[in-house]
């Protein structure tokens, strides 16, 4: 969670300060109504952050901050499915292959956590 929070947060605030080059790293022509739309993104990425930097200690898992776990996941599969139809309609593109893998990662990540871990580690006893 840690990661994910600071990965979110580095990614919020250069799309809230820098959002001009974010659109040129992408080749996206300037609009001053998309500026405000990545600036809002950006806010959002940024409160993602704060979610999952506050939950950091928590147990997560199962029934265990399960909003967190489900919030993330949803909304890594979303993005990666996203990135994903934009790759396959548009020419090859680094920076967002990129983000399909860290986003497919984050993804598989979060499924398991929401649907297969319990949030509980149990010790093994010694026999």
């Amino acid at each position: 969670m840690t990661f994910i929070s600071l990965m979110l947060a580095a990614a919020g605030i250069f799309a809230l300060f820098v959002p001009d080059q974010l659109m040129t790293l992408l080749n996206v022509p300037r609009s001053d109504s998309l500026l405000v739309v990545i600036q809002l993104m950006g806010a959002l990425y940024f409160s993602f952050a704060l979610m999952n930097w506050t939950a950091k200690d928590s147990a997560i898992g199962g029934i265990y901050a399960r909003p967190v776990s489900l919030a993330n996941f949803s909304h890594f599969l979303i993005g990666t499915l996203l990135l994903i139809k934009y790759q396959l309609s548009h020419p090859f593109s680094l920076p967002i292959t990129l983000a399909l893998v860290v986003y497919t990662m984050f993804a598989s990540l979060f499924y398991w956590l929401v649907f297969h871990a319990t949030g509980i580690v149990v010790p093994k006893s010694e026999e």
